[in-house]
């Protein structure tokens, strides 16, 4: 892809919205020129985006700032955060968090975007590491279904799908993006 104005995490202003660029490809259709697709999230509220290059041009790149943020606690839809520095609270809705909220663990730090001097996005892992809290005893696979698997609640109350061997106590590695099972931790 030559010369493309963009990079994943590049805040963007496009008709009044900033967004994050959460992805873009290239695709070649035939003859004609190849058309850059572009998978953006609106920064207040993450609602998923898709554009072209050619409708975003010219590129307006939005100027963001990161802090160091506690996590505090849950009230309904809000998320309430500290500000390591300041101790300053900040309150981001679950729309802000993109699906994530069920991965905050109280106390523990977060990066937050602020944006015009507002919280907008919590920064996370994509992975993360949590313990089974309940699942039913491993089993085995009769025949040669190949992925076979069973509910699993985790410590923060999320179910998700694991594999049979997965057992309660263990600890998993979850992808935050999707909810989904990424493999067994081995204490690394």
């Amino acid at each position: 892809m030559a010369n493309i104005p963009l990079r994943r995490g590049m805040w963007i202003r496009h008709e009044n919205h900033v967004y994050v660029v959460v992805d873009f490809n290239e695709r070649h259709t035939g003859k004609q020129r190849p058309t850059v697709h572009v998978s953006l999230a609106d920064v207040r509220d993450g609602r998923p985006v898709d554009r072209t290059l050619d409708d975003l041009l010219p590129i307006t790149e939005v100027e963001h700032a990161y802090r160091p943020m506690q996590f505090l606690y849950a009230s309904g839809d809000d998320m309430v955060f500290m500000d390591s520095e300041t101790f300053e609270e900040y309150t981001l809705s679950r729309p802000q968090l993109g699906g994530r909220e069920a991965f905050l663990s109280e106390g523990s730090e977060y990066r937050v975007t602020f944006l015009e001097g507002k919280p907008m996005r919590v920064e996370m892992d994509d992975i993360v590491v949590l313990k089974v809290a309940n699942t039913a005893p491993p089993g085995h696979s009769v025949g040669s279904a190949a992925n076979i698997t069973k509910e699993a609640t985790l410590e923060n109350g999320l179910e998700i799908r694991v594999p049979l061997f997965i057992k309660t106590g263990d600890a998993i590695k979850v992808d935050t993006r999707d909810k989904s099972y990424a493999g067994k931790d081995h204490g690394s």
